[in-house]
């Protein structure tokens, strides 16, 4: 049996000047959701947001761009839950993750926001922890203080290639997650290995 996800959110700042940043992976990920079910986004002035629909079979996922910046994503996702009465159990919420390598990306549902701006936003208002979620590696700086520019950066060709290559695998476990559920989900992204090329 699937896990129901009824809201899928991707995390990132909007604007031309941060479509590349790593701190963009989130909406990378649901990018790459959309492109491969040919879903395409709209923007909604209510929610401050893109926002798409997959209907398929059981499936009716709504899905999320917030587009205010990165710690005040919660507002879009809050207003899109609200008005579906959608519980915070459905969300899947994607965004970068500092503590996984590029090239790997980790399901897990519920917890605290583990210094990330976006997460923190959504919590506080939702009102809930208990949101799935799929990290996305970028790395880490390796020194606190340079955590701002580092996600606000761009990642170098190769790290660039194993987060869009762990992407894809990513994107494609979202469908393994509705379909067969929160295990074989979770297994076949987490034994995902990035290919080391050169």
């Amino acid at each position: 049996m699937g896990t129901e996800v009824k809201l899928l959110v991707g995390l990132g700042n909007p604007g031309p000047e941060y479509e590349r940043t790593r701190h963009n992976a989130g909406f990378w990920l649901v990018e790459d959701f959309c492109r491969r079910h040919a879903i395409t986004l709209s923007p909604d002035s209510k929610s401050k947001a893109l926002i798409g629909r997959w209907q398929q079979g059981a499936h009716d996922l709504r899905i999320v761009l917030p587009q205010n910046f990165m710690n005040r994503s919660g507002f879009s996702v809050a207003a899109l839950a609200n008005f579906y009465k959608i519980p915070a159990n459905e969300i899947l919420v994607a965004y970068d993750e500092l503590d996984l390598p590029p090239g790997i990306a980790k399901f897990k549902k519920g917890g605290g926001a583990g210094g990330h701006n976006g997460i923190k936003d959504i919590i506080a208002q939702t009102g809930s922890q208990d949101f799935m979620r799929l990290r996305i590696g970028i790395g880490h700086p390796g020194d606190k203080t340079k955590v701002t520019g580092f996600v606000l950066g761009k990642a170098s060709a190769n790290e660039q290639r194993l987060i869009d290559d762990c992407i894809d695998e990513a994107s494609r476990s979202i469908d393994t997650l509705m379909v067969d559920g929160w295990g074989p989900a979770l297994q076949r992204l987490h034994s995902y290995r990035p290919e080391q090329k050169g």
